[in-house]
């Protein structure tokens, strides 16, 4: 079992949940994802895990219970895994974050903004808090963690970042207005990014993905078979960064081979 510390901060709701375990030979990449606690995010980091063994993962996410489940488990599989209870779409939680991650594990080599939500309204009927939301956990949470978490990447000259868009961040999604506004606006970021770090040795990569099987789809009626499973893109996300340094993935469209619902 696992030996897991740190002290909840109420100001600010981040605790360093920590664990590990034995890693030998050359130093492995430190891998940060947000959303890490479920779906998508948690998936990644098994991935990870099971494939780059030794590997540092730094898991974030706001669900102290669920992100531990996900940390056991990538130990299990052979990685050191460093959980992070912490609101990525609040600057002082990600500022002081990138302080206590640069304290205990150093520069992260591998950067996925996985965080997310997801709700349906038509234009109209859309209230400005959850359209406030949505741009806050999507598209303010990749801003704020990427900003601070790139210059350490600059400075080393190497690094990885991935943006978790949508094919919504592609086309009109109709009902889903501020979801659709934050995607796009995700993808936007990774444009810029790429356009300025392409001389910088920092790779961006945006991943497009349709509809992917994850527990917000439990009661949606939708059978998993029509759907993507996540591991097709959690797989997709680890062969672009097993790529050599010379060759970057600049956005990925994955959909279900029906299509979208």
């Amino acid at each position: 079992m696992p030996n897991w510390n740190g002290n909840v901060s109420y100001k600010n709701h981040m605790t360093n949940l920590r664990s590990s375990a034995k890693s030998a030979g050359k130093k492995k990449p430190t891998i940060l994802i947000t959303g890490a606690s479920q779906g998508i995010g948690a998936t990644i980091a098994k991935t990870f895990a099971r494939e780059v063994p030794g590997c540092q993962l730094v898991l974030v996410a706001r669900n102290s219970r669920k992100l531990q489940a996900v940390a056991n488990a990538c130990i299990k599989l052979g990685a050191n895994a460093h959980g992070f209870i912490c609101d990525v779409s609040i600057e002082a939680e990600v500022t002081r974050l990138a302080k206590v991650v640069k304290q205990q594990l150093g520069t992260v080599d591998v950067l996925i903004n996985n965080a997310g939500a997801f709700t349906m309204a038509p234009f109209a009927q859309t209230k400005v808090a959850e359209f406030d939301r949505l741009i806050a956990v999507n598209l303010r949470s990749a801003f704020l963690v990427t900003q601070s978490f790139l210059p350490a990447m600059l400075r080393q000259k190497q690094g990885d970042v991935f943006f978790m868009s949508s094919i919504a961040g592609l086309g009109a999604y109709p009902n889903a207005t501020a979801y659709c506004a934050a995607k796009f606006g995700v993808t936007g970021l990774a444009k810029v990014l790429r356009a300025e770090t392409k001389d910088k040795g920092v790779r961006v990569c945006c991943i497009h993905p349709g509809a992917t099987w994850s527990p917000s789809w439990s009661d949606s009626g939708v059978k998993p078979e029509r759907i993507m499973p996540a591991e097709d893109i959690a797989r997709a996300i680890i062969d672009i960064y097993r790529l050599s340094r010379r060759t970057v993935v600049e956005e990925i469209v994955l959909r279900p081979q029906l299509g979208d619902l």
